[in-house]
């Protein structure tokens, strides 16, 4: 069986889990937009978790907003979906009541539900630790690069150790000391490409060829005064633009739905956090949208 999953702490819980339940011998990691778009072949061998539903697959976990109705699967199917702060708590609570073995990853569990669910504190985010940290290094937007190879090396080490043993591992060290080290620059680099529009902030980093790494919610340590954070910048193919949205961990003022209104644009996500990806000739007529509407929900 092939897993297909993100490139998070999310979808490394997943693999946990799932690689001591079923027999995975692959992994594949996409984006979202991948499967939104039918851009990979997927077949019965097939194991989807933290992605849409795509009609094709053979087993689907997930606990984000069905705002596709390509995404909505049809009763009976197998796997489980439902509200949950990750989609790797959905698959431990598909697969607890038979291996109650799984109960060895409950910190891993917990702290992946906080991370995936933004219920993070001020100190989680500039001084993480655990597994928090380990997943700043596993996160795309701290820019530190190389997560397909990093993912697969890290899945048998996660399994097996604490999460002390793994960061003292010399490659989760090595990308854990870039992201302290980068951590100025990234501030500053922030503050000189984000503006604030009501009680939005958006960074825009299209044009900047080379981004420090950092952690994404440091935004809200340099503007407190935000409800929503909006980051634009290159998306992974050329031609294409990545627009991703997040509620203020610390100023909860805003109610908008993210998922819903990234939805409206290609994307989705939780209604506290979305992404969508557009062309690049378009990008800024949809970030004209999202932040409109952000601010009329503000």
């Amino acid at each position: 069986m092939r897993l297909v999953t993100r490139a998070d702490l999310d979808g490394l819980s997943c693999a946990v889990i799932l690689s001591q339940c079923e027999r995975i011998h692959s992994i594949t990691l996409v984006q979202p937009q991948d499967v939104m778009d039918r851009r990979l072949a997927i077949g019965p061998d097939d194991v989807l978790t933290n992605l849409p539903y795509h009609p094709a697959c053979g087993m689907w976990f997930d606990n984000h907003l069905l705002t596709d109705s390509r995404s909505v699967p049809p009763a009976g199917f197998k796997g489980r979906y439902g509200q949950a702060p990750s989609a790797a708590r959905v698959v431990y609570d598909h697969y607890a009541p038979r291996h109650p073995e799984l109960e060895r990853h409950a910190r891993l569990l917990a702290e992946t539900d906080r991370l995936d669910s933004a219920q993070l504190t001020m100190e989680d985010v500039v001084s993480p630790e655990g597994y928090v940290l380990l997943g700043f290094t596993l996160d795309a937007r701290s820019g530190l690069g190389g997560l397909p190879e990093y993912f697969c090396r890290l899945l048998p080490h996660v399994r097996e150790l604490s999460v002390e043993a793994v960061l003292a591992l010399p490659e989760v060290s090595e990308r854990v000391s870039r992201l302290r080290e980068q951590d100025r620059a990234f501030r500053q680099l922030a503050l000189a490409r984000s503006r604030i529009e009501g009680t939005v902030v958006v960074s825009d980093f299209r044009d900047v060829d080379s981004l420090p790494a950092g952690n994404r919610f440091l935004v809200f340590t340099l503007f407190p005064q935000a409800t929503v954070a909006v980051r634009v910048q290159a998306g992974l193919e050329p031609g294409f633009v990545s627009i991703s949205a997040g509620r203020s961990l610390f100023n909860r003022a805003s109610r908008a739905n993210l998922g819903v209104l990234l939805s409206l644009h290609g994307g989705g996500g939780h209604p506290g956090a979305a992404a969508c990806v557009v062309p690049a000739s378009q990008a800024d007529a949809h970030l004209g949208e999202i932040v409109a509407s952000l601010r009329r929900h503000a």
